[in-house]
């Protein structure tokens, strides 16, 4: 489910018989729950405009959806080996990276 820009899982607990979802691309936390799907939709968007009043009212910038930005820890000697790779390709080592993420990423849905 998206809203947005907002994209939210959902599980069904069986024995509460509830339909409950969280948006899964902010790290604020960002949940709701409704007995239908009708209803499970209309949370689902009242809580993403509720999140968006909040921060409005708190003068904050809601987190947004993927800003482009992530780090990325590795080892030092696998750090030294895709720089070195980057180079060989007359490349940045951000450009390389993204070049390989490109090529491996998987198909949008």
């Amino acid at each position: 489910m998206t809203y947005k820009g907002y994209e939210a899982v959902v599980e069904f607990d069986e024995e509460a018989g509830v339909l409950s979802g969280e948006v899964i691309n902010t790290r604020d936390v960002i949940t709701f729950q409704g007995e239908s799907v009708e209803a499970l939709k209309k949370a689902f968007e009242d809580s993403v405009d509720d999140y968006l009043a909040f921060c409005r009212k708190r003068n904050e910038e809601p987190e947004r959806p993927f800003s482009g930005t992530f780090t990325l820890r590795v080892p030092p000697q696998l750090h030294r080996q895709i720089t070195l790779e980057a180079r060989r390709h007359g490349k940045s080592l951000n450009s390389y990276v993204i070049d390989r993420l490109k090529s491996r990423a998987v198909s949008p849905r």
